[in-house]
């Protein structure tokens, strides 16, 4: 009998839990809170690459999600694309704009590296939140409808808005967990993990450590558009808050709380940071303390993540 790799057992469990989950859920908001999940998912497997592979960190990667969503408004209104067509397209200026901002900010390192990230992520939330004529400002701009519920009608498969972005934000972080752990073993992937462990014993090695850097920065900051354009288009409504200082953080709080080493760490920590909300509502004010209190003692008691610790706990018992 085959034996699954890790990579393998990874996807099928990702893949098994999305295609199960829906069969529990009590009401049509279960699957916009799953939307939303996976689409925080895609944001921090991005930056899984960056911060778990390549160890550099970056507190302004909602700029990119900010870009993401406001060519999907943008794109179909002043440049006639389809609302998809605007997503590959805002992926591709997040690339360009990751390339350009990247060359000077990556020879930084440790917490100048975070402040010149910052710095880029609110650079593009003021330029959203001024260009009223053109993104609305802080009122935020529609978003055109995507398109596609019609096409699956057509084909049979009648789906409900919620259901059909559950389905459709859920095959696209299945398709960036899977490129993601495709690098991890991947020659790439094994330089950008030396990087991590020491940019001098890497280098000395051979590794190019300043194109390596750059990679991981355009590809964490293509997930990161991804993830805006998705969010845009569900929402059918942006506001500049998606690139806003807070997403940012939200973004790297969500990869460290679940374990920022592993995919599937990372995307369980958006699971429950996106989900943590919605159970703390009955404890009304002190909602935003408890979060605090969850978050704090998880670093305290558990630095590799939740779930890395949770398997290392499972498999103690075991032995």
């Amino acid at each position: 009998m085959m034996k699954l790799s890790s990579k393998h057992s990874a996807l099928l469990i990702l893949a098994l839990l999305i295609a199960i989950t829906p069969f529990f859920f009590p009401s049509s908001y279960y699957f916009r809170v799953g939307s939303l999940i996976f689409v925080n998912g895609i944001a921090v497997t991005g930056i899984v690459i960056l911060t778990g592979y390549a160890g550099q960190i970056s507190l302004g990667h909602a700029g990119f999600a900010g870009i993401g969503a406001y060519a999907c408004a943008l794109a179909p209104v002043h440049l006639g694309l389809h609302p998809a067509f605007a997503l590959v397209l805002g992926a591709g200026v997040s690339a360009v704009m990751a390339y350009l901002v990247g060359r000077p900010i990556l020879r930084l390192k440790g917490y100048y590296l975070g402040v010149a990230s910052l710095g880029f992520g609110i650079l593009v939330s003021m330029v959203l939140a001024n260009e009223r004529q053109l993104t609305g400002g802080p009122d935020g701009i529609q978003v055109p409808d995507l398109g596609l519920r019609g096409l699956l009608k057509g084909w049979g498969l009648d789906l409900n808005n919620s259901e059909f972005w559950y389905m459709l934000s859920g095959l696209a972080l299945l398709l960036g967990a899977w490129l993601a752990l495709n690098l991890y073993n991947s020659p790439t992937g094994r330089a950008l993990r030396a990087l991590h462990g020491s940019e001098i014993a890497a280098r000395t090695v051979g590794v190019d450590v300043a194109r390596l850097k750059l990679q991981a920065f355009v590809i964490s900051a293509v997930y990161a558009s991804v993830s805006g354009s998705l969010l845009a288009l569900q929402n059918k409504f942006i506001t500049p808050d998606v690139a806003g200082f807070m997403h940012s953080i939200e973004m790297v709080t969500m990869a460290v709380l679940g374990g920022v080493g592993s995919v599937l760490g990372a995307i369980f920590g958006a699971a429950i940071l996106t989900m943590l909300p919605q159970l703390l509502t009955v404890f009304a004010e002190y909602e935003m303390l408890l979060m605090g209190l969850v978050m704090m003692l998880v670093m305290i008691f558990m630095r590799d993540g939740l779930l890395p610790s949770i398997l290392r706990l499972m498999r103690g018992k075991d032995t």
